[in-house]
Formats: C-alpha cells, sequence, structure tokens
C-alpha cells in the first residue's frame, strides 16, 4: 500500500489501485475517503481500510460521480457513517446512481463512446445515495481539522473536484492520468480545453506532486510540459 506523508504529518494511503485509485486522508484523529472504486471491489476497499484500522470516514469526498468512483459510495456512507460530499453540479447524478459516462477525447475513445455510449449506460448504474454537501467553488477542508481544500477542475466532467493537501501533494480524480509515459492526457472528457485549463490551478497550488485515480504520479515539471504544450493547442486560439 503506497503512502505519502506531508509537512504536517497527514498521511495518505492508496487504499485502491488498478482500474481507479481510492486515497485515505488522515490525520491521526479525521479520517476522509476519496473515491470508491467499483463495487466488484468493495471487499477490497474494506479491507484496506480495515488493515489501517479505520473505523469511522469522517468525509468521503467524489472526484466526480462516474461509476468507478461512486460504485460504492452508499455502502461506505452506510458503514463508516461519512458526510458524502460532490460537485452541485453532479448531486444529482448520486442521488440516481446514473452519472452519464463520459465523451472520448482521442480518436479511439471519441469512435467507441460515439457508437456505444447510449447502448453501454444502463449497465453502469450503481447504488443511489445523497449528497450531504455540494460544492460549486474552492471549499476548506479545515472543519475537518486538515490544511487542504478541494479545487474545482471541471473538464473530464463538469463537476470534476481535486483535493489539494498542505500545497504538496494534489488528488486531482480524472483532471489527468498517470498511466501513459510521458503524458497526463485522459483518453476521456467532455471538455478538452476545459480540462487543459483546469491543469493552470492546479500547478497555482504550487503542489510537487499530481495522483490521479488512474494509474501513477505524475510530477510537476511533467505537468509543467503537458500544459504548455496543450495549451497551445486548445486554449491559444
Amino acid at each position: 500500500m503506497k503512502t505519502w506523508t506531508t509537512k504536517n504529518g497527514y498521511s495518505i494511503s492508496q487504499v485502491l489501485s488498478g482500474r481507479v485509485n481510492s486515497f485515505i486522508l488522515s490525520n491521526g484523529n479525521k479520517n476522509i475517503l476519496v473515491d470508491t472504486g467499483r463495487y466488484n471491489i468493495k471487499g477490497e476497499l474494506f479491507s484496506a481500510l480495515n488493515r489501517l484500522n479505520i473505523s469511522k470516514i469522517d468525509l468521503l469526498i467524489l472526484t466526480h460521480t462516474h461509476f468507478d468512483h461512486a460504485e460504492n459510495a452508499a455502502d461506505v456512507k452506510n458503514k463508516f457513517g461519512s458526510t458524502v460530499l460532490a460537485h452541485k453540479s453532479e448531486a444529482k447524478f448520486l442521488a440516481l446512481g446514473d452519472s452519464p459516462l463520459p465523451k472520448g477525447s482521442i480518436w479511439p475513445t471519441k469512435l467507441v463512446m460515439g457508437a456505444f455510449a447510449k447502448s453501454l449506460q444502463p449497465h453502469y448504474k450503481y447504488k443511489p445515495v445523497t449528497a450531504d454537501i455540494s460544492v460549486e467553488d474552492k471549499f476548506d477542508l479545515s472543519n475537518w481539522d486538515f490544511n487542504a481544500y478541494i479545487l474545482p477542475t471541471p473538464g473530464h466532467t463538469p463537476g470534476s473536484l481535486s483535493i489539494i493537501i498542505d500545497n504538496e501533494i494534489a488528488l486531482v480524480g480524472d483532471a489527468m492520468v498517470g498511466m501513459f509515459r510521458g503524458s497526463v492526457f485522459s483518453p476521456f472528457a467532455d471538455d478538452i480545453p476545459g480540462m487543459v485549463k483546469s491543469w493552470k490551478p492546479l500547478l497555482d497550488t504550487n503542489a510537487s506532486l499530481f495522483i490521479p485515480a488512474h494509474g501513477t504520479a505524475n510530477s510537476r515539471n511533467l505537468l509543467i510540459e503537458e500544459y504548455d504544450k496543450y495549451k497551445k493547442k486548445f486554449l491559444d486560439k
């Protein structure tokens, strides 16, 4: 289990990896879970939390409401007494357990999603859950005793969120990926220019590590290179 520690002693443990990453943020007293993975790996998630002696999750942050991030949200809320937080624009999808599948951002995924998204959608419904907190703007996490905040990073979805911890580490959901050597560009995004635009406020945090929900952590230098590259392509027009 990968674990990072920030200057204030917060631990960030990766409790799910593979198809989708999930993280538990702890300060020794309060625990925040970021994303929940798919239903078929709920046992793996709960086992990892048990190994960390986590019996209470004070806050569950969903970086967005796609099935692979939110499928276990209702069960986490019920088991751990969690307050659930999502972006206001996606809370309605969470309440239905039916979040629209993303659009493709490169030609193979554009082709697949264009042809099959509607027929695939019914297969990716999940147990609905109510968002106790819905946010639209930067949201401070000091009420949970963390020097951390939530930053809207739209693009992959309109309500995508990132979590900035101690201005050192950013948990970025699907605002980028870490699956391809030398690239952070996601193969799925509803708004490609919006996704690229969101990399700038992430860089403005001065975080040195950007950990996505798919793949491994990206360095600040790589994100700067990728932002400069795709800014010219999608924003400087």
